[in-house]
């Protein structure tokens, strides 16, 4: 294949690819990737209703592959959503529907081998301690208990603090995914702002 050199901006409907191309057998390997469908702009399965109808929540994700790594990052600002109350309460906006933030696949996330979560803005008026659960459920909505679900935590992240970052491991496949307050207010949140990055790999 030729080289060739854009003074222009490059579009492209379906995606890009970077392949490397097997010199005795001519076979191709996808080893990076950016498009539309399963490697997406965003989540192939992005939060339900109970996250994005708060009004001033900020929600935007990225999914990205690089030689079979692939790294799936949640922004999320609170604003607008609410913590239950009482602890173990799933956060979302009140009375909205169903809060999970994203359901996790391998086809689309890889096999995950590690989550991270960063607090880049301190919450405040909902709970400060907010931690990251998975379920098999889509049906957890605010202010119920995330142990009515079959859940698992995935990152204990203790009271949140600018910079706070803590870490998780693994996430099953098919999971939904709940932030999940560990205190007692019962209120809307003002301010907040976390960062979720998942780290998978193509089997």
């Amino acid at each position: 294949m030729a080289n060739t050199t854009f003074s222009g901006p490059v579009r492209s409907q379906n995606g890009f690819q970077t392949l490397s191309v097997n010199a005795t057998t001519g076979t191709e390997t996808v080893t990076g990737a950016f498009d539309l469908g399963s490697f997406g702009f965003g989540i192939a399965n992005p939060a339900g209703v109970g996250i994005t109808a708060g009004t001033g929540t900020v929600y935007e994700t990225s999914v990205a592959r690089n030689n079979g790594i692939v790294t799936t990052s949640i922004m999320l600002d609170l604003t607008g959503l609410q913590s239950g109350g009482t602890a173990g309460d799933i956060i979302g906006t009140n009375g909205a529907g169903v809060a999970y933030i994203a359901r996790i696949t391998t086809a689309d996330n890889g096999t995950v081998f590690g989550v991270k979560l960063t607090c880049y803005e301190l919450p405040a008026g909902g709970d400060t301690d907010i931690d990251l659960y998975s379920a098999t459920e889509d049906t957890g909505v605010e202010d119920v208990a995330i142990s009515t679900l079959t859940e698992t935590q995935v990152i204990n992240s203790g009271t949140l603090a600018l910079g706070t970052t803590a870490f998780g491991t693994d996430i099953a496949a098919n999971q939904y995914l709940y932030l999940v307050g560990q205190g007692t207010a019962n209120a809307a949140y003002t301010a907040g702002r976390l960062l979720i990055e998942i780290f998978g790999y193509d089997a």
